[in-house]
């Protein structure tokens, strides 16, 4: 087995049981999503890939807020499986830094393989699946769907949106209509376009609903 075949079973067995929002599917989108922009995008194959599937392989989120462990683990596996050590520094340090919350504070690795696999990851969050998602996740934290007396936070500290407990709409605001700004990749930025648009078209349906409109 290759060590992108070694990693996708890996990958697989530790996400089973996983939040749905955070498991082997979304990895397998992810994934996929990288192989998509790899097609116009020049760079590491392996390090984008290996990333792409280890990116949640311990998501903080539900670990304590602990943001290591996920490096941790990846490295360690990859290690074990014969990886060379540049490599895993590199895949490290992207899980470390890719994420929307690490985008809050203050980032200090940048690379091509990061923004690809940012990217990738950034476009499971928008669309159809990242409505899914989202709702998903607000069930699992047992979060109201909406509540017009909580306002938006805008322009959020880290630690701000780390422990927010606010209704998924409002997530909508905070996070998931803002990636569209944030694409690296033409490729991304292309695919950003309509499912964003499907955000606000399924936002326009909800508050007429709720409103009781027709």
């Amino acid at each position: 087995m290759t060590h992108i075949e070694k990693t996708a079973a890996f990958v697989q067995e530790m996400l089973e049981g996983a939040e749905s929002g955070h498991d082997w599917w979304h990895i397998l989108r992810v994934w996929n999503n990288t192989k998509l922009i790899l097609e116009t995008e020049s760079a590491d194959r392996l390090v984008c890939e290996l990333t792409a599937l280890l990116h949640d392989i311990a998501d903080s989120k539900f670990n304590g807020g602990d943001e290591t462990i996920g490096p941790r683990i990846a490295g360690e596996f990859l290690s074990r499986i014969g990886v060379d050590p540049l490599t895993i520094e590199h895949v490290q340090n992207i899980i470390l830094n890719m994420s929307y919350k690490a985008s809050l504070g203050e980032v200090k690795f940048h690379s091509k393989e990061l923004a690809i696999v940012q990217d990738a990851d950034r476009l499971d969050a928008i669309g159809a699946i990242g409505i899914a998602r989202a709702f998903n996740y607000g069930g699992f934290k047992n979060r109201e769907i909406y509540n017009p007396t909580i306002p938006v936070l805008e322009n959020q500290s880290k630690e701000a949106y780390k422990n927010t407990t606010a209704p998924t709409i409002n997530h909508f605001y905070e996070k998931l209509l803002l990636l569209k700004d944030k694409m690296n990749t033409p490729t991304a930025k292309e695919i950003a376009a309509q499912r964003h648009q499907y955000m606000e078209d399924f936002l326009a349906q909800f508050y007429g609903e709720w409103n009781g409109e027709r």
